[in-house]
């Protein structure tokens, strides 16, 4: 591939299982797939366990558990409550980059201009990864390198985790619509973060869900 060459991206839109979503390993070829969940899901990182998670509160709300295979903490959907992302590229593709946490950065760019285009300020997080006290059960209580962020602040609006192979990356990128941190903190398992504490680690946004995923697409590369 080179770089006058035009690369078409598939865009599609899945509705139901959240789980089912994640069991399934993309073809390797530039797409974007929207997930809308058909139930109230917490989806687990890659290397989280399922002790991590409180499931007498999860079922007491309704509240299923799935798992991804990208890494990062915990993210909570409830239906049309967000807009998740998936970006995949294959081995090769211009965006393709070796450098695990700077191959993010383009995905966060990505949002980055669909926000603004909507009238929303946003900046991409190039620093290392910033973890704190709960962001290994909680996705948005840290901030990854190429995440999106309210600017001057640490609030995230986007958060974003990856999985590649040698024939693709995968990249599962998300925001809220609505942030639920009373939700999100009793979920986790005792000793667990109280809502006030989770309460400004993330940024709503407060956009029609359709014309975010016009300006994402938009957005492409």
């Amino acid at each position: 591939m080179t770089p006058g060459d035009v690369v078409a991206w598939s865009v599609r839109t899945t509705r139901g299982d959240t789980a089912a979503f994640h069991a399934t390993d993309p073809a390797p070829e530039r797409a974007a797939v929207f997930h809308e969940a058909d139930r109230r899901t917490l989806v687990l990182g890659s290397s989280q366990r399922d002790s991590t998670v409180d499931v007498r509160v999860a079922r007491a709300l309704g509240v299923d558990v799935a798992g991804r295979r990208s890494g990062g903490g915990g993210v909570l959907l409830f239906p049309g409550e967000f807009v998740w992302l998936d970006l995949v590229i294959p081995a090769g593709d211009l965006l393709w980059s070796d450098d695990v946490g700077r191959a993010m950065v383009w995905v966060g760019e990505v949002w980055a201009a669909a926000l603004g285009s909507l009238g929303i300020d946003a900046a991409v997080h190039a620093a290392a990864f910033q973890p704190s006290e709960w962001s290994a059960q909680v996705c948005w209580a840290g901030t990854g390198t190429g995440e999106v962020v309210v600017p001057g602040t640490a609030a995230k609006l986007v958060g974003i985790s990856q999985r590649r192979t040698r024939h693709w990356a995968r990249f599962q990128s998300m925001c809220h619509l609505r942030w639920r941190p009373e939700v999100a903190a009793a979920l986790v398992a005792a000793p667990r973060p109280s809502a006030a504490a989770l309460a400004p680690v993330a940024a709503e946004v407060s956009v029609d869900p359709a014309a975010l995923r016009d300006a994402l697409v938009a957005a492409l590369p």
